[in-house]
């Protein structure tokens, strides 16, 4: 009998031979063809569309004989995740970004577009249908899918109880890496004590405990740890949990979030704080002070100013938070009262010191305000920080190799954000339907006209010109329903989607999303999975758990 991994060879061998007879036979002419046969068959040859199909299975075939099936054949792993990127926002950006530029927009690729491997991910949670970020990004980050609301735990927790904790924690990737002597690091666009990034390094029944004001006095009196001190406290918390292990922490920890590790002390504040108190925490923490002393060769820094002068090659440790509480949307970025990094920015530096580490690293990147603008109904907002994500993928592609590297950019979940009617080619995302052979907008059965880009639930409706920030969606009262866009610009910044039903925030949406990968294991990633598959592939790719087992022992 056939030990799986040889059924496995034997199956792989046979999928690619059958790739390359594909080839053979869609790119070879017959012997002898009839004239008319023959004028039409190279006609179709040398057609674009055909070309640029055949040219991609033909280098996807190259990648796949390239790749090793060894598990820990990828020195390095780097996991994007897309906040709320459902397929239509992709497919959206990509339009976005090509009209941009001067294309007609649906041609386009965004860097990510273009890796040979693509897979869907199942993105419920244990007890959700629609799920919530950190169930998602649990089990992104450790192969477990947990219940909405919980992070690093397993689904026998019980939502914002403490006590429910206790033996349900769960490993992450990052923490498999450390242990096995990689660099680690984190990066959001989202604060970095938020459901995405926390998930990484932290264990908590609840989502919203980011500092002690968030949380009951029943948890702090049970002895649960805020996510912000734990983040602080990595390195000591990953030892006790893992004795005689001897760790160095998260080499890279940039994002928003400054307010989670600031006591509610003016004297605390940072010189760009926006608020006259900008910390929240009520515990008379300063844990900017307290990374300080643990990591006295690191740099803290909270502008672009100190990010620009971090010396990537001599670099021990980096910690950035550039904002009070989110770092500003992509578009928004000018306004920053100190100047703030952008994704693309802060994933090359990560990698330049991750990189220094010649045994590899394990890196996140979150592109946190894509989410953030679904949920104020800004389609400018969430497809500019999708195109800004692609820059930082192909940022990440620029700096390593596909040898060694494997890169997964994901979503944690979808939004109910949708792209309809029959606009015709290149016509403008963000503007109004108009059909092929028509030069104004088409009107509904209501005598209106409207956008191919909308949502079914959230704020609403809001004509707010040229303004970036989505968040000011939120200083006004939600709006249901058909509005009258006939004067209406829809493709300024500062215009805000219709909808069916008026919420005070958009929702997520439940379909699947898209798992895209590149470099070695790229290849197990196909079909429709459980989201927990992502660990799995990336566990498998660089070994992790085996690697820290050999510590462990």
């Amino acid at each position: 009998m056939q030990s799986s991994k040889s059924l496995h060879l034997h199956r792989f061998n046979q999928s690619i031979a059958g790739l390359i007879a594909l080839l053979l036979v869609g790119c070879t002419p017959p012997e002898a063809p009839k004239a008319a046969t023959h004028k039409a068959l190279l006609g179709t040859l040398d057609n674009q569309w055909y070309r640029e199909s055949a040219a991609a299975v033909a280098e996807t075939n190259n990648q796949v004989q390239r790749l090793a099936l060894e598990a820990g054949s990828a020195k390095n792993i780097i996991l994007f995740v897309g906040d709320g990127m459902g397929v239509t926002t992709v497919t959206a950006a990509r339009i976005f970004d090509g009209q941009q530029q001067g294309m007609s927009g649906e041609e386009n690729s965004l860097s990510f577009g273009r890796f040979p491997f693509v897979g869907l991910s199942k993105t419920y949670n244990v007890d959700a249908q629609t799920a919530d970020s950190a169930g998602t990004m649990t089990a992104l980050i450790s192969g477990v899918k947990t219940n909405i609301g919980v992070i690093g735990l397993d689904e026998d927790t019980l939502k914002g109880d403490c006590e429910s904790a206790a033996g349900n924690q769960v490993f992450t990737a990052l923490e498999l890496a450390e242990l096995a002597g990689l660099s680690t690091g984190i990066v959001s666009t989202a604060r970095i004590t938020h459901a995405t990034p926390a998930a990484t390094y932290a264990k908590s029944a609840d989502r919203d405990w980011e500092n002690p004001s968030m949380m009951p006095a029943a948890a702090l009196a049970a002895g649960c740890e805020d996510i912000a001190s734990q983040l602080i406290n990595f390195e000591r918390n990953l030892e006790a949990r893992y004795p005689g292990v001897d760790s160095n922490g998260i080499e890279v920890a940039m994002g928003g979030g400054r307010r989670e590790f600031l006591p509610k002390d003016a004297a605390a504040n940072s010189p760009d704080a926006r608020s006259p108190v900008e910390g929240d925490r009520n515990d008379k923490r300063n844990l900017v002070d307290e990374w300080k002393a643990l990591y006295p060769d690191g740099d803290y820094v909270f502008d672009q100013a100190g990010f620009d002068a971090v010396d990537s090659a001599s670099n021990q440790q980096l910690f950035g938070l550039f904002n009070e509480s989110e770092m500003l949307y992509a578009a928004d970025r000018k306004n920053d009262i100190a100047g703030e990094p952008s994704l693309t920015e802060m994933t090359a530096k990560a990698i330049d010191i991750l990189d220094n580490n010649d045994r590899g690293f394990f890196l996140m990147v979150e592109a946190g305000r894509i989410d953030h603008g679904h949920h104020a109904n800004s389609a400018f907002a969430a497809l500019s920080d999708t195109v800004e994500l692609s820059l930082a993928v192909q940022a990440a592609l620029d700096a390593t190799s596909r040898e060694d590297t494997l890169i997964i950019v994901t979503a944690d979940h979808s939004h109910v954000f949708t792209m309809a009617g029959y606009p015709k080619r290149g016509n403008p995302i963000l503007g109004k339907v108009v059909e092929v052979g028509s030069e104004t907008p088409i009107l509904g059965d209501d005598g209106l006209p409207y956008t191919t880009l909308g949502y079914i639930n959230g704020l609403g409706f809001r004509d707010l010109g040229d303004e970036t920030n989505a968040d000011m969606a939120y200083y006004s009262k939600s709006l249901g329903g058909r509005q009258d866009l006939t004067a209406v610009d829809t493709e300024a910044e500062g215009f805000h989607q219709e909808v069916l039903v008026p919420r005070e925030s958009e929702t997520h949406g439940g379909e699947d999303v898209a798992i895209y990968a590149i470099g070695p294991g790229a290849h197990l990633v196909t079909g429709s999975n459980e989201q927990s598959i992502v660990f799995h592939v990336m566990n498998h790719a660089g070994n992790l758990l085996e690697k820290a087992r050999a510590v462990l022992r």
